[in-house]
């Protein structure tokens, strides 16, 4: 017997009825269990009009999901759940292109493997860590937290070594927020945040921002959706380049005041940063969650970050990662201290932030020589203004460039162009050049 839902039993479920917003909380619920394999879904008209919605909504949303092969079947015989060939993968990142001999790809944000930091040494001292090879779930290796401790923004009760930056932020999500709960974060954002929540099938709630950081109206029409999170970028926001200021920021903790929104806090720049390192942990330590990625500044394969929060939420982390493997590489966390105690590796940091400024500076100083309204900052990349992304995507892959559009980094109509710097180290004119052709109206 086909099992079948009806067009109320939707509306009581699904809380976003923007087009997006059906097709993520339809996709959770398939996830859950709670939409079978083989279930039939209403006709489209029935739950257009319980949803409140036009029925196009539901047809885009529909379609959208056929996409992903999560449904299928349409017309009379109806529409079904078809999640026996579904496969949770990041869309966005995901989507990234294979880029062939000859083209400048300039999409990955990444530091220059050149102006990492050598591991030999500190990866000899991790392999004698305390209690290499025991099964114990430690939560941060002593010295390791030791190490971190010395530059943290604020003093948290307890920290917790993961296996990145990413990962922290994707055990955090699927720890303590259920599906189909609010979350704001910045927009633009990372891709890989955006593809973490729309995996975990939350409902995203963008919160604009300007070159201070982000918008204080903003964050308090996005407070009144009560979100279980508010994820952003403290130090460096990792797409457009830009700190929050200190006003911005002390703005933004008096509009947090009033929530009791969890906040996340993510550092994953790190010390590629000139900024100073500040966290609303000072101001709501019980529902801070401050995270530090190393694979900037240290390397990507050290596949560590630390993160801290109150006992409370560190043991709900942990108790969701004791699924896997429970525990980060003692090897990683021991010479993760080693290079934190290192006074060449910090001399090495340094000298790879004036490059990456340098290299970013070089590109925006082109570009507004050409009418480009890049903003100067600091980072990895630059985000660029443009007229229209298609336009310039085309032009700049037929001169042989490789760019993200903007839309890869938002929920919402983007103008935009995301262009990775930091292993740019010449062809500044032409690149420059090209990229103020594709910006033109």
């Amino acid at each position: 017997m086909v099992e079948s839902r009806d067009a109320q039993w939707f509306a009581e479920k699904l809380n976003d009825r923007t087009i997006r917003g059906i097709a993520l909380e339809t996709r959770a619920l398939i996830r859950a269990g709670a939409l079978t394999v083989g279930t039939k879904l209403p006709p489209i008209r029935d739950l257009a009009f319980a949803l409140g919605v036009s029925p196009a909504t539901i047809s885009e949303a529909w379609s959208e999901l056929r996409r992903q092969n999560i449904i299928s079947g349409r017309g009379r015989n109806g529409t079904w759940v078809s999640g026996d060939r579904f496969v949770a993968k990041p869309n966005r990142l995901g989507s990234s292109g294979n880029y062939g001999e000859g083209i400048l790809n300039l999409t990955a944000a990444v530091p220059d493997v050149r102006l990492l930091p050598p591991l030999a040494n500190a990866m000899a001292y991790g392999a004698s860590a305390e209690n290499l090879n025991s099964y114990e779930r430690n939560r941060i290796l002593p010295e390791l937290e030791e190490e971190v401790r010395k530059t943290w923004p604020y003093e948290p009760e307890a920290f917790l070594a993961t296996n990145g930056g990413y990962n922290a932020v994707y055990t955090l999500v699927h720890a303590l927020l259920p599906p189909g709960a609010s979350v704001a974060i910045e927009n633009p954002t990372g891709m890989r945040l955006l593809d973490i929540l729309e995996d975990r099938g939350v409902r995203i709630v963008p919160v604009e921002c300007d070159n201070e950081g982000p918008l204080p109206s903003s964050l308090e029409v996005a407070l009144k959706t009560r979100p279980a999170a508010f994820i952003f970028q403290p130090r460096l926001h990792s797409v457009t380049g830009q700190s929050v200021s200190r006003e911005r920021f002390e703005a933004l903790v008096d509009i947090l005041k009033e929530s009791d929104t969890l906040i996340v806090e993510d550092d994953g720049v790190g010390d590629i940063s000139s900024a100073p390192r500040h966290s609303m942990g000072i101001h709501f330590p019980n529902r801070v969650i401050h995270i530090l990625s190393f694979s900037k500044t240290h390397g990507p394969d050290l596949r560590l970050a630390v993160l801290s929060s109150s006992r409370a939420i560190v043991e709900q982390i942990q108790s969701y990662r004791s699924f896997s493997a429970g525990w980060t590489s003692r090897i990683l966390q021991g010479a993760t201290a080693w290079l934190l105690r290192d006074s060449a590796t910090r001399q090495s940091i340094d000298h790879a932030r004036t490059i990456y400024h340098n290299r970013r500076a070089r590109l925006v100083g082109a570009l507004q020589q050409r009418g480009v309204n890049a903003l100067h900052g600091e980072g990895l990349c630059a985000w660029v203004p443009v007229s229209s992304e298609p336009f310039a995507m085309v032009t700049l892959a037929a001169h042989g460039i490789a760019v993200h559009p903007g839309a890869k980094f938002s929920n919402l109509p983007t103008w935009h162009l995301r262009i990775a710097t930091a292993t740019l180290s010449d062809r500044y004119e032409r690149v420059a050049d090209s990229i103020a052709l594709a910006a033109a109206t």
